[in-house]
């Protein structure tokens, strides 16, 4: 990766809306959408990915889809593992806060995801239509590894309630609604929602990175609250976790897209369905720690240098 990379992402609409958002927030600017259109914009999102996940599922063997399977049912294991690992003993976190952030940097963040879509499609690189799948897949598995963990550590722990949050939630329900819609209906007949659905994304998710954007600020404001040690492993986390998620992509067969994409997953830490789960299995955690660390520190990094990382290893390994 070079700086013409970097540069190159930083250039799309919806990562420019987020940086300036930010920077205009922490001026003490307000930029803020309506709080109505907050839930629409993510819904439409959450469709939009789906519906063109299952477009593409309806023309997919099943050969082609077991062993990315999987890989990422490894990756859902093996990143909250890391995660809770390196902010218990390098971090020096107690068990509690140690596992609600291992449940963040295991599930993984749908809008991250949604901004390397759109980056893979302005660059012509094309990747399996599966993809959105194994967002679901990974959302779930690394919360239910994370939450494993801190019961095994804290009786206390209420793992089952936590996981209902997770099961049930909106982002999963809206992606799986999508690619069953996408796969019922098929490429051709899906073709009169194209204008709305592929057309009007890219605007959508500029709109939406801007409120975003002025989240992100507001809990960088808070960065200091979560220690030096965590906000530099909120760094390093998702580096190594990405790079392992390129290498698992690769060993799956997936295309330079799908390794993108494998990727950016294993590196993003979700900041809607984990702490939804927490705030039900893990009352003691703090959530100045992790939403501050998932929201305000790895959220802007991977926006800005991850995902051109994840795409240039992606390259390299395909």
């Amino acid at each position: 990766m070079n700086a013409g990379d970097v540069f190159n992402n930083l250039l799309t609409a919806p990562v420019i809306a987020f940086i300036v958002a930010l920077l205009v927030t922490l001026l003490r600017f307000d930029v803020r959408l309506p709080e109505a259109l907050y839930p629409i914009l993510s819904t439409y999102l959450l469709l939009a990915i789906g519906i063109k996940g299952g477009r593409s599922l309806s023309t997919t063997s099943p050969g082609e889809i077991w062993l990315p399977l999987v890989g990422a049912v490894v990756l859902g294991v093996v990143t909250p593992i890391v995660a809770y690992v390196l902010f218990r003993f390098v971090g020096s976190l107690n068990v509690v806060n140690s596992a609600a952030l291992a449940a963040h940097y295991g599930s993984v963040s749908a809008v991250t995801f949604t901004v390397l879509i759109a980056s893979l499609d302005s660059r012509d690189i094309t990747y399996e239509g599966f993809v959105a799948g194994l967002l679901a897949i990974l959302e779930i598995i690394g919360i239910v590894v994370a939450l494993f963990i801190a019961g095994r550590g804290s009786p206390g722990t209420n793992w089952r309630e936590g996981l209902s949050e997770v099961i049930r939630g909106r982002s999963i329900a809206l992606l799986v609604t999508g690619m069953l819609v996408g796969a019922i209906v098929g490429e051709s007949r899906l073709a009169a929602v194209d204008p709305l659905f592929v057309g009007l994304f890219a605007g959508a998710l500029t709109l939406f990175l801007i409120e975003m954007g002025v989240v992100a600020a507001q809990r960088l404001r808070d960065v200091a609250s979560a220690g030096p040690r965590v906000a530099l492993l909120a760094i390093v986390i998702p580096f190594l976790n990405g790079v392992f998620g390129a290498l698992i992509g690769a060993a799956a067969g997936l295309s330079t897209g799908g390794v993108a994409v494998m990727a950016t997953l294993a590196a993003s830490a979700s900041y809607i369905a984990a702490p939804a789960a927490v705030r039900i299995a893990l009352p003691e955690a703090s959530p100045g720690i992790y939403v501050t660390a998932s929201l305000g520190i790895t959220f802007p990094f991977n926006l800005t240098v991850g995902i051109p990382i994840y795409i240039a290893l992606a390259q390299a390994l395909t």
